[in-house]
């Protein structure tokens, strides 16, 4: 069996993203790589979200940015705008096409379904694939989206509706999201805080419908997309192996109060592209020892606490919209760090903290 230099195990945002940053920075015209990905085709299949707080690869994936978005809840709504750092949604199959048409030039990269059918014992190996079984029991965000279309303009496209607590919140967190596209298109999800053993916070169609209907007045829409996932929001176990590097979500890379990934990715990637030639040896790669300590202690909060999240999602948006941003994405100091930390309630996270 062939041998690589370097194996990608899994072809999604992660693995592709790390493919992309060293073919397009001269990495790979003397390495091989392999990419692991059993998928039979690529087709638009997520959405990625963010706040744009540094430059990327795929700005031109981007479906739209917005420099304003709304927080409502059952008894207060807020509207907030950044003009530093824009609010973009990445299209997975522009991505998708992107990276696989500047991959698929270069004859030192191949793809295949299984790793058996390649030698890997003396590759550098980057795992982006959570094996084994669901932890059903722990905190996950999952959701379902789907993006609609209607005759007539309905939204507001300079702004979106980053959480609607407006719904019924079945003794956990839920929200709605609407990310606006034109004034007769938009992508318009369900998001569930919780374990996923409670099956009946899964009818997502029946949410989906609601909601249009009843508190957006939609009548009439077309559906031209649907999209649905999980995302852990705690750092699934991985055995460590000798040139083996965890990437994506199982290499931590997602922010767990959030679920935000797809930035810290792009940062992870370029961290491996600079350090490649000495990656088995380079410090491993972290979001920061201050947000796992933070989210650690929010995430109690909000397992103890769900009936209280609506309020506290809303009161940290009544700080300035950068200094939330840059929390959310990870670029806070101290003083931002602390500004935060004063809209909160005292002491159930005190609480949260001493358990």
């Amino acid at each position: 069996m062939k041998e690589f230099d370097y194996v990608i195990i899994g072809g999604g945002c992660a693995g592709l993203s790390l493919a992309y940053e060293l073919e397009i920075n001269d990495k790979l015209k003397n390495k091989s790589l392999a990419i692991i990905e059993p998928r039979p085709e690529y087709k638009r299949d997520k959405t990625w979200s963010f706040w744009k707080v540094f430059d990327h690869n795929f700005e031109d994936c981007v479906i739209k940015s917005w420099n304003h978005f709304s927080i409502n809840i059952s008894d207060n709504s807020q509207e907030l705008k950044s003009e530093k750092y824009p609010y973009q949604s990445i299209d997975s199959g522009k991505f998708y096409k992107k990276i696989n048409s500047k991959l698929y030039s270069n004859n030192n990269i191949q793809f295949f379904k299984n790793i058996n059918e390649i030698e890997t014992k003396n590759s550098i190996i980057f795992n982006s694939v959570i094996n084994g079984k669901k932890d059903t029991s722990k905190l996950w965000q999952h959701f379902q989206g789907i993006e609609i279309e209607t005759s007539k303009d309905i939204f507001d496209d300079k702004i979106l509706n980053l959480m609607d607590f407006n719904c019924d919140q079945k003794n956990d967190v839920h929200f709605f999201y609407t990310l606006p596209y034109s004034k007769n298109k938009a992508l318009i999800e369900t998001t569930w805080l919780s374990s996923l053993e409670d099956k009946t916070l899964m009818d997502y169609d029946l949410q989906l419908d609601n909601y249009i209907k009843n508190n957006l007045g939609i009548k009439i829409f077309k559906i031209n997309y649907k999209e649905k996932g999980a995302i852990p929001l705690f750092y699934p176990d991985t055995e460590k192996q000798i040139k083996k590097i965890d990437i994506g979500s199982i290499g931590r890379m997602t922010r767990l109060s959030t679920g935000y990934t797809f930035l810290n990715i792009q940062e992870h990637s370029k961290y491996i592209r600079k350090n490649i030639d000495n990656i088995e040896n380079v410090k491993i790669f972290e979001l920061g020892k201050k947000y796992q300590f933070l989210d650690k202690v929010f995430l109690k909060v909000l397992k103890n606490n769900p009936d209280r999240m609506p309020e506290i999602f809303y009161k940290m948006f009544t700080n300035p919209s950068n200094i939330v941003i840059k929390f959310l994405s990870n670029k806070t100091n101290i003083f931002e760090d602390l500004r935060i930390i004063s809209k909160m309630p005292k002491w159930i996270f005190i609480k949260a903290l001493i358990n």
